[in-house]
């Protein structure tokens, strides 16, 4: 299947899991008051070697607090180790009511970068999703960073409530992000999933990447546009807004998580009304798991009736079971670079990216980042987690 980052050493166990110990686990403490860290720790040292500008990793967090130090410390060793220069750490441990800092704290993080403050990073990387990236919007000037993006050929990566952020530098700033884990919530994990990071390191060091779909029973499709999207409720809260790309003739991705069948037909109903699913050329699904939300009208109305709703009133190619959402396996892909849609004979698809930055693997050692263990990549998508 082709798609195929000081204060005490860290704790023991935290070393075990990152593979090193250059970070230390000093507790948790938690507080409401703005600047503020929810947790102890020094920043990783920094790099000597000439290599840090094709390395440097700018960490963002314009949504949820990380509420366990020790493993917002592990995805930041882990990164270390990779061969990122981590910058802008103290984002990792801020807290402010429900968010990772205030809203002025959190704006910085982007608007730093977009007004020249601090010099453009390799990599933009979100912390974790949540909520609160939405109340930043209209705060962060996104033409000047999507220019000084594109002239570094950055890699902003993130997904869930962090795709308002990417959404509206794609409107606004005409630049592509990517959509992928983040340091919380992927590199942050004891033993992260080996389908992930090998999707990761592939998904970011070609220049282009061709993510295969197999057994998904629908009609012949072949597509080709701009992929664009991300999580289905943070699409339909920016409906009408100017933070919405007008996208003519794209393929429009989607997840979501912990929705009932009939709260997803809702907001994608508001997409068609808005005129947004008549435009594209196709809609992809990624993983829209439920979990334990249906009562009892769902009985007989699912999300495969959705789909087929969906389908009947865009009049667009509708296809699912793209390996993306909040799951634990899931593929690293751009949004707002070129993609191919093409049918397979296995009766699946395959999406073909191409036209998006990339890392330079040589400056870094991105193997690191795989557990020492073989896989079978069908097997673990086929035994996907929620997140």
């Amino acid at each position: 299947m082709s798609w195929q980052h000081s204060r005490r050493s860290f704790l023991k166990t935290s070393a075990a899991a990152a593979g090193a110990g250059v970070l230390a686990a000093c507790g948790s403490v938690s507080t409401t008051q703005p600047g503020k860290p929810s947790g102890q720790a020094k920043p990783v040292p920094p790099r000597r070697s000439g290599r840090s500008g094709d390395t440097t990793l700018r960490v963002v967090a314009p949504s949820g607090f990380a509420d366990n130090t020790e493993r917002t410390q592990t995805g930041l060793t882990r990164l270390y180790n990779a061969g990122f220069t981590i910058t802008n750490q103290e984002a990792s441990f801020r807290r402010y009511q429900r968010f990772a800092g205030s809203d002025a704290e959190r704006i910085a993080d982007f608007q730093d970068v977009a007004t020249g403050r601090v010099s453009t990073p390799k990599v933009l990387m979100g912390l974790r999703g949540g909520y609160g990236a939405i109340r930043l919007l209209p705060h962060i000037d996104f033409d000047r960073l999507g220019g000084r993006m594109r002239e570094r050929g950055t890699l902003f990566f993130g997904f869930s409530d962090v795709c308002a952020v990417q959404l509206a530098l794609l409107a606004k700033g005409n630049m592509s992000s990517f959509a992928g884990p983040m340091i919380y919530s992927g590199f942050g994990k004891a033993v992260p999933s080996t389908y992930t990071m090998d999707a990761f390191i592939r998904g970011t060091t070609h220049s282009e990447n061709t993510v295969s779909i197999y057994n998904i029973q629908r009609r012949s499709v072949n597509a080709e546009g701009t992929l664009w999207g991300g999580n289905l409720s943070v699409l339909a809260s920016l409906v009408g807004s100017p933070y919405m790309p007008d996208i003519q003739g794209g393929i429009l991705f989607l997840e979501d998580v912990g929705e009932q069948p009939y709260r997803i037909e809702r907001m994608l109903q508001t997409l068609h009304l808005a005129g947004i699913l008549s435009k594209q050329q196709a809609i992809v699904f990624g993983d829209f798991r439920m979990g334990n939300t249906r009562d009892v009208y769902d009985s007989s109305y699912d999300f495969s009736s959705v789909v087929n709703t969906v389908a009947r009133v865009a009049k667009v190619p509708v296809l699912t079971g793209f390996p993306f959402g909040h799951i634990s396996n899931k593929v690293t892909f751009p949004l707002g670079a070129h993609a191919k849609i093409r049918s397979e004979s296995n009766g699946g698809y395959s999406v073909t990216f191409s036209g998006y930055p990339t890392l330079d693997a040589g400056s870094l050692t991105l193997d690191t980042l795989l557990p020492q263990i073989s896989y079978d990549p069908i097997d673990i998508l086929e035994d996907n987690v929620l997140e």
